[in-house]
């Protein structure tokens, strides 16, 4: 096993590794680069976690804090766990983890697939830090305010002036119906779109003429899957990608498109909910079939954004508007970026958080790099 699958001038800083069988506990964090401060990043937890995915996340992190302009550095943890647990286990884990990692102060934990603001909660209380807090003890819940979903929408404004269509109308597909997925469906068919087609862990479904965002968030606090939602189509999981439409959101897991399936993909638009939904190379065929792939780091930032401004100590009016400001004025960026220079976003993106970035290194001490 490779144990050091990303290597280069930006980091990773760090890659500790955590095995503690009395708490079953197995877990990874890698705190990719510091330099424009301590690292934020989620606690991923699900049983088919790696190193790779692990050290690519935090570098996505690296990026998306850098392109926001936050003063914080990129990191990720994953726990090897089911999600699904009884909760005194799960419980039990995550205290476990918070412990383990009491001494890596330059990693600041925060919720992510798997986990939530209880579990940073717990986490809290441990070691005394974590963001993506409940809003009983004074924290900003990221995930029960759609503050990533939100983000996305106000990217979704941005990018629809480079293309040929309209919101209103649009046909939404959603693969991944979890906190970010439900609030992105919800923000953007306020605005007008038409969600058609939504996937999670249980299957896929597909309706032409719309299904009810209420309905499967309804579905959704009993705990049933999107399959459940009466009146639509329903496939595997993966179909979801064949899904005609105008706009397509992967908030799911990394790398859901890929070579083998690309060429499945009928949108016109790709806003990334989730992180490395897909490879440069998948990226860079898209755009050569004139979809336009907005980057992950740029699109989805609402969370972390949220996070920081919780972190140090400002309010959710506050988070909601720095979410709006940061996303619109960097999505503007990179796509007149893309237009101006004839690069891919992904290229133009990459340009302004490195510029970023190498900016920020050039304050620190070498020895942290």
């Amino acid at each position: 096993m490779d144990l050091f699958p990303l290597t280069d001038d930006f980091g990773p800083l760090k890659i500790l590794h955590i095995h503690e069988p009395s708490a079953r506990l197995q877990a990874i964090v890698v705190v990719d680069n510091v330099a424009c401060g301590p690292s934020i990043g989620g606690v991923r937890m699900a049983p088919d976690v790696s190193v790779e995915e692990a050290c690519r996340l935090a570098r996505a992190m690296t990026m998306k804090n850098s392109a926001a302009g936050l003063a914080h550095g990129g990191g990720k943890s994953v726990i090897f766990a089911d999600p699904r647990m009884a909760p005194t286990a799960k419980e039990r884990l995550i205290r476990a983890f918070a412990c383990a990692i009491k001494d890596l102060h330059d990693y600041i934990p925060g919720p992510d697939m798997g986990t939530d603001e209880l579990c940073m909660a717990w986490m809290r209380d441990e070691i005394g830090r974590a963001v993506g807090l409940p809003r009983e003890i004074g924290g900003i819940p990221l995930d029960e305010i759609g503050a990533t979903g939100y983000g996305l929408s106000h990217c979704v404004d941005v990018a629809l002036e480079f293309c040929d269509f309209e919101l209103e109308g649009a046909r939404l597909v959603v693969q991944g119906f979890g906190s970010v997925g439900k609030n992105v469906a919800r923000f953007l068919v306020e605005k007008g779109a038409v969600l058609v087609g939504v996937a999670d862990s249980g299957g896929a479904i597909f309706h032409k003429r719309g299904l009810d965002v209420q309905r499967l968030l309804a579905l959704k606090e009993e705990g049933r899957g999107v399959t459940a939602y009466e009146g639509a189509d329903c496939f595997a999981r993966e179909e979801v990608i064949s899904f005609a439409c105008d706009i397509w959101i992967p908030a799911a897991r990394p790398d859901v498109i890929h070579l083998d399936n690309v060429d499945r993909l009928q949108a016109r638009l790709v806003v990334s909910g989730a992180n490395i939904p897909f490879s440069p190379e998948v990226a860079e065929i898209l755009h050569s079939r004139g979809v336009l792939v907005i980057p992950d780091y740029i699109a989805n930032a609402g969370g972390v954004i949220c996070a920081a401004v919780e972190y140090h100590g400002s309010t959710q009016a506050i988070a909601f508007q720095e979410i709006a400001e940061k996303i619109k004025c960097n999505t503007t960026a990179v796509l007149e970026a893309m237009q101006e220079k004839n690069i891919l976003p992904r290229q133009a993106a990459d340009e302004l958080a490195a510029n970023r970035l190498h900016r920020a290194m050039a304050t620190r001490r070498w020895e942290l790099f």
